[in-house]
């Protein structure tokens, strides 16, 4: 096999595996090993030294290196702990109630309080999963005991947890500005207001249907209503201090006040002063928290350590320039080109995570 080959047969087998449930970032990085090993095989092999005695080792511990000296990743576990505090201390489960109430006079009152703390919790986290998993916890429950339609309330959950890979600041967008060399703050703006639209679109959905298939929904009992004035005051308290910390963050970012690192510093401090003000600021949430972000940071980095060390074996072999003539070769213009590229990541989206991809598009190239 020559060397372009066996470039597509690592990439192929790559995709094999992680369809197989295999990690990805480890995946990635035994994959460039692996391959780096016989791309950059020079033989002579004489003694158990020689066994080492090779380029690819010297290549991970420079893209090792390279990752951790790289300084928009430091914004990754500072905004991970702003969402994490947020979450143990229950600002959002607080944040959820005083919204069903408020707009208990809407059709699908409980999906359109779960959707807008979605986006607010998304604000305030940046990944997928922490706001997937403490909603399904929070709202799904309260709406399966309210009698939403299970179908209903399980998609309402899912496309909003969605939001927190778009509005900023979106973990993925930091990780792709440093991967594409793009910079965050460009990215943040340019994905604000589509991220907001599309929370917007959803709640329109939601209406739309509720407001057309009533059974999907029903409205909350008028016995479970607490008095206008208590409503007023417990979404006064649940929403404007965390929409402060949102705006404070956000607002130094896209002002240009602050580097995104700078901006997560201040939302870590300010998320642990929210939590002590709402007196949930314990030893044990803020251990968890720690534990998490570390756990979710860890991920990251070795992420980009296997993406870049399967990229520059991918390269060095040859594979880049295949893709390339291949895609080359198709004389798309432009646009086709965009919506090529939107539908493999389309495709993409039902077996792969966000990481996946991401790493797909540094081998590619833009």
């Amino acid at each position: 096999m020559t060397d372009p080959q066996v470039a597509i047969l690592m990439l192929c087998l790559f995709i094999i595996l992680v369809l197989l449930g295999f990690p990805i970032a480890f995946t990635l990085l035994a994959m460039g090993v692996g391959f780096g090993y016989y791309a950059y095989y020079q033989g002579g092999i004489e003694t158990f030294a020689d066994i080492f005695n090779n380029n690819i080792f010297y290549l991970l511990n420079q893209n090792t290196y390279s990752v951790m000296e790289n300084d928009t990743l430091v914004a990754v576990p500072l905004f991970l702990f702003m969402g994490y505090v947020v979450e143990r201390a229950n600002i959002v489960s607080r944040l959820f109630y005083t919204l069903q109430m408020a707009a208990r006079n809407l059709p699908g009152s409980m999906a359109i309080a779960a959707l807008l703390t979605c986006a607010v919790f998304s604000t305030a986290s940046g990944i997928v999963g922490a706001v997937v998993t403490l909603m399904g916890l929070l709202a799904f429950p309260a709406m399966a005991a309210a009698n939403y339609n299970k179908q209903f309330a399980s998609g309402v959950i899912c496309a909003g947890g969605t939001l927190g890979i778009l509005i900023p600041p979106s973990i993925m967008l930091i990780v792709y500005s440093a991967i594409a060399e793009l910079s965050p703050l460009r990215l943040y703006a340019a994905a604000m207001f589509p991220g907001l639209l599309l929370a917007g679109l959803y709640i329109l959905y939601v209406v739309v249907r509720v407001y057309f298939q009533p059974r999907l929904a029903p409205k909350p009992r008028e016995e479970d209503v607490p008095p206008a004035a208590k409503i007023y005051w417990d979404l006064v308290v649940s929403f404007v201090p965390l929409t402060v910390l949102i705006a404070a963050v956000l607002g130094s970012i896209l002002g240009g006040l602050a580097t995104p690192a700078e901006a997560a510093a201040m939302g870590a401090l300010g998320g642990l002063i929210l939590a002590a003000l709402y007196r949930s600021l314990t030893w044990v949430k803020v251990k968890e928290s720690v534990f998490l972000t570390a756990k979710s940071t860890a991920m990251v980095c070795w992420l980009f350590i296997g993406s870049w060390t399967f990229a520059s074996v991918f390269s060095y072999l040859g594979g880049h320039d295949v893709i390339e003539h291949f895609v080359l070769a198709m004389d798309l213009e432009p646009w086709q080109f965009l919506v090529m590229v939107q539908l493999i990541i389309f495709l993409l989206g039902w077996p792969l995570e966000w990481p996946a991809k991401i790493g797909e598009h540094r081998r590619k190239g833009p």
